[in-house]
């Protein structure tokens, strides 16, 4: 049986009809220059609008690459420091960021790292309380009348247009904001447009407090990732508090807004948990769509378009690891979906993970990119995923290009938990890291070091990418049950996939990391919270286990290496071209007692890294073979051997991005505190 997926009304075909009539004659190279009008801004923060993370410029090349210099660096210092997870978008001869708790909108001198503008939200307890504030993502630019705007969304969900060559606000955009310091014009509060038909609000007979927000024993929304611009719509997502922390039935829906990028009117809302009369409303048992949340992943980049299209994946429903209180396979959670920008109306969908309880959320865009299948051009969108599959479909239609099919999967032990019987399983591309931890896969360097390994699990139940999540004091005496990947392997936001549109090739960094995690009763754990949202404890609630899965013997990892890799994957094909270990062994690894004097092959690092694609290699950041210092390293693309490399001040994470200013090329890494530009030294 193939996976479950739909495509919307027969007003979105007719259009889409005359879409794909429309660009049958358009070669592939042609569509991808589309992509970028100018190859040496990077106007989106996957660098074009396939999220690609790819560049045309080719100033710095295999053979010039070791000569790159720091040319200048950025601190975020005076605005707060915090994980740098923005990458820079180059546009209007201008570098714009965000920095800090505060999310700051930044812009930095393309030539010299000085900070030309700033612009701060004033507080408000939205703000204070949402956990997302230091995970701000990045901004949005486009161009109205010839004139550069920047768009942000802010922790405490407002929306804002900025003068890009000055940071002011726009005039006669929005509406008024009515606090102390709110601007009268250039901002809008998203709540209202969220909440102005959905029933817990109406009724609780509540007066709207702008400060506030939606009150606490209703649910709470924050957003970390930046909007996006298509045609001539702005579309806002959104994110939760941690699933991880919930303990509460209740949450506000984070449906999807749409608003007009000219005035910052509304113009649009899609309802992401379906209401009565919609297609998956079924999907939502004991009326639990009425009452309780879902969201965009809040560890997420922002999504991609598809000429007047919106593609978007989705997180897990209201409380992680438990969903009793929830039966049914809960669309649109965990699912990848493509909307009309003009109306908001659903093209089609697809649903990767039935009743989530794995903590699977989609934490990276999905890449938009031509490949050649059968002799045939394929329009395709590929989503990589915490369970390190690459999902792939036809953009145009929904249709999955290589077939996904239905498996029988475990049931839960835990009381009152119903999970789906099965779940969808691509046939290809085959998954780019290990699914499953079996006796076979546990670390043997050395026998007394498996004796341990076999020895810790004997505690857990071992299985499959579904394997359950189980309960405290469960029948089976266990501790728990160890999935793989866990919550932090396969893909994830600290290591996004690249694209090369040129050959069809998709680049994955990925971590092998096997997840435990064991509910508790939910009041339980609800008392170690301080103000949290809703207000009826759900039956379970997630309260053993951590993101980082089983600890191995003696500090070591309990599988067995590589600890992360990097994939080559042809989508024209669907075939694995090569694989290697991303990075050097780390060094704790290196010189751990028990090794010593063991020849311990390259197991590459315990983390993620940034990656970029330009015309003659593979860009990829990670700590070098010694175990401690950062390097960037040149791959070749087609075989996956090093090519070169340059040590850096600081370790890049989350993103990198390139742009040409002045005629030179410039490479930008995110590391801890700063951004690090690097470029080539005038003679060279």
């Amino acid at each position: 049986m193939l996976g479950k997926s739909a495509i919307g009304s027969s007003t979105l075909m007719n259009c889409l009809n005359f879409l794909i009539l429309s660009l049958v004659s358009i070669s592939v190279s042609a569509q991808q220059i589309n992509y970028r009008p100018n190859p040496g801004d990077w106007r989106y923060i996957g660098g074009d609008a396939g999220h690609t993370r790819s560049t045309p410029l080719n100033e710095i090349t295999p053979e010039n690459f070791e000569n790159l210099e720091v040319e200048w660096s950025w601190s975020d210092a005076s605005f707060g420091s915090t994980p740098p997870r923005s990458t820079p978008v180059y546009a209007n001869g201008k570098l714009i960021t965000v920095a800090g708790a505060r999310r700051y909108v930044v812009a930095i001198d393309p030539t010299t790292g000085e900070t030309l503008w700033s612009f701060r939200e004033p507080n408000t307890f939205r703000w204070e309380y949402s956990m997302r504030a230091p995970w701000g993502k990045g901004i949005a630019y486009t161009e109205i009348d010839g004139n550069g705007v920047v768009f942000i969304v802010t922790p405490a969900f407002f929306l804002y247009a900025l003068d890009a060559e000055t940071g002011d606000l726009l005039e006669n955009w929005g509406s008024p904001i009515p606090l102390e310091g709110f601007p009268q014009s250039g901002g809008v509060d998203l709540i209202p447009d969220l909440i102005s038909d959905w029933g817990p609000w109406l009724n609780s007979g509540e007066t709207y407090d702008p400060n506030i927000g939606i009150p606490l024993e209703l649910g709470y929304i924050t957003n970390s990732s930046p909007p996006i611009v298509v045609n001539d719509t702005i579309v806002v997502g959104n994110s939760a508090e941690q699933g991880y922390n919930q303990t509460r039935t209740e949450n506000v829906p984070g449906d999807i807004l749409g608003y007009d990028i000219k005035t910052g009117a509304f113009k649009w809302k899609f309802n992401v948990i379906p209401r009565p009369g919609e297609v998956g409303h079924e999907t939502w048992e004991n009326d639990a769509w009425s009452y309780t949340g879902m969201f965009l992943p809040g560890r997420r980049c922002p999504r991609t378009l598809n000429w007047g299209w919106y593609m978007f994946p989705t997180n897990a429903a209201t409380i992680d690891f438990y969903g009793g209180f929830q039966p049914g396979d809960n669309l649109f959670s965990a699912s990848l979906i493509a909307l009309d920008v003009e109306t908001g109306e659903r093209a089609w969908h697809f649903q990767m993970v039935h009743h989530d309880v794995w903590n699977n959320d989609t934490p990276t865009a999905p890449l938009l990119m031509d490949v050649v299948v059968d002799g045939q051009r394929v329009p395709g969108v590929f989503q990589a995923t915490k369970q390190a599959w690459l999902y792939s479909f036809n953009r145009e239609t929904g249709e999955p290009i290589w077939p996904i099919v239905e498996r029988p999967v475990p049931a839960s032990n835990v009381p009152g938990e119903v999970l789906s019987p099965t779940q969808p399983y691509p046939t290809k591309p085959a998954a780019y890291d290990i699914q499953e931890l079996t006796e076979d896969g546990l670390i043997d360097f050395t026998p007394e070091l498996r004796q341990e390994a076999l020895e810790i699990v004997s505690e857990y139940k071992l299985g499959g990418i579904f394997n359950p999540p189980m309960h405290k004091d469960n029948q089976e005496g266990l501790t728990g049950s160890i999935w793989c990947p866990g919550e932090l392997g396969g893909t994830n936001i600290t290591g996004p996939p690249v694209a090369d549109p040129s050959t069809g090739i998709i680049y994955t960094i990925s971590r092998t990391n096997c997840g435990w995690r064991t509910v508790v009763p939910g009041e339980e754990r609800d008392i170690l919270l301080e103000e949290p949202t809703g207000v009826t404890i759900a039956d379970y609630a997630v309260g053993m286990g951590t993101p980082n899965g089983v600890r191995g013997p003696q500090g070591l990892p309990l599988e067995k290496p590589p600890y992360s890799r990097i994939t080559a994957i042809d989508l024209n094909t669907g075939d694995h071209l090569w694989w290697i270990p991303n990075g050097g062994t780390p060094r704790f690894v290196q010189e751990h007692p028990a090794l010593q004097g063991l020849d311990i092959p390259p197991t590459g690092n315990i983390n993620h890294s940034a990656m970029m694609v330009t015309p003659g290699m593979l860009l990829h950041t990670a700590i070098g073979d010694d175990g401690v210092t950062p390097y960037i390293y040149a791959i070749n693309k087609q075989t996956g051997e090093r090519i070169g490399m340059v040590q850096s001040p600081g370790l890049g994470m989350y993103g990198m991005m390139t742009y040409e200013h002045d005629g030179k090329q410039r490479i930008v890494i995110q590391s801890p505190g700063q951004l690090i530009a690097y470029s080539l030294p005038e003679d060279d």
